[in-house]
């Protein structure tokens, strides 16, 4: 799945996954871009995977005129050894019923690369909140259970919310509840399955930011997460 830019694979070890959910608004992508702009974080490969609508253009980090002449894909790999930190970049929207298959892919390759964990981007419709959340701050996290202990504290000093459960059919308020992320895209998957193979996975580690946001007005979303 993952094909290094030069002859050897890139030693990850202990390294920070951050990836983006393609999800309303594309906030999360936007807040990738951002991030390795800022960083100058550097490609260290791509993904070659039939999950995603295949796409390619010029290089959207270009600074000068011969980098504008290298392309870009639909899912690359790029990192920062300094900071530890590996980042997955989604331009392109997943193939109908094959999200699961690369959420599968991800963590195997996650485990492989021997990440610790992994960041997620991620957002959800604002049209689609209880009256709880419209009352109070328009972010949310989500976290697997192996990370609660690690980062709890520091979550908790930052006055963050986590993601409430709500009825699993919102038509209905007396039905079973469960987490629901309307416009999450890939989320509430990546975080399921990373917990189905919590006992095969050495970091089964996730952590994920939402914000709730309409299409119309992204530009103080995607600058926020970063």
């Amino acid at each position: 799945m993952f094909i290094p830019c030069g002859e050897s694979i890139p030693d990850l070890t202990n390294f920070t996954l951050l990836m983006p959910a393609v999800s309303v608004g594309n906030v999360g992508q936007l807040a990738i871009d951002l991030i390795i702009s800022t960083l100058d974080m550097s490609k260290i490969g791509y993904f070659y995977t039939d999950c995603l609508v295949p796409m390619v253009g010029n290089n959207p980090y270009a600074t000068e005129e011969e980098d504008s002449e290298e392309l870009s894909i639909n899912t690359e790999v790029y990192a920062l050894p300094s900071k530890k930190l590996v980042v997955l970049q989604l331009r392109s929207i997943f193939i109908k019923y094959k999200s699961k298959s690369f959420c599968e892919k991800l963590l195997a390759w996650v485990k492989s690369s021997c990440c610790a964990r992994i960041i997620v981007l991620s957002s959800s419709h604002s049209y689609q909140r209880n009256d709880m959340q419209l009352r109070s701050t328009p972010f949310r996290y989500l976290l697997t259970p192996s990370m609660q202990k690690s980062v709890q504290n520091k979550i908790k000093s930052l006055n963050w919310l986590e993601m409430e459960k709500s009825p699993c059919i919102p038509e209905i308020s007396d039905s079973e509840i469960c987490i629901r992320i309307p416009g999450g895209g890939i989320t509430k998957t990546l975080y399921d399955e990373s917990q189905s193979l919590n006992l095969h996975l050495s970091f089964s580690a996730v952590f994920c930011l939402f914000h709730f946001v309409s299409e119309q007005d992204l530009t103080c979303p995607r600058l926020t997460p970063v």
